[in-house]
């Protein structure tokens, strides 16, 4: 199994946090407000640079008003 953070698994997840966000009219400044975090953080987990971990996963899905089983759902399809 590779480790990498660009697998094509994690492209994907990351597209589709973007789209989920892209969809709602939010900008990354918005959801960072929301999760009262840097602007980077955003700009990390949408780009790659970083993987979110379930807890903060769920916080982002939250903060992107997104249910977090249906995107999982969407994610394995």
């Amino acid at each position: 199994m590779t480790k990498s953070l660009y697998t094509e698994k994690q492209q994907r997840f990351c597209n589709l946090l973007i789209e989920a966000r892209q969809q709602r009219g939010l900008t990354q400044i918005d959801v960072c407000k929301k999760l009262a975090r840097p602007q980077s953080f955003v700009s990390k987990y949408e780009s790659g640079e970083r993987r979110l971990d379930v807890l903060e996963f769920l916080e982002v899905a939250d903060a992107l008003g997104i249910d977090p089983s249906r995107f999982i759902k969407q994610l394995l399809r």
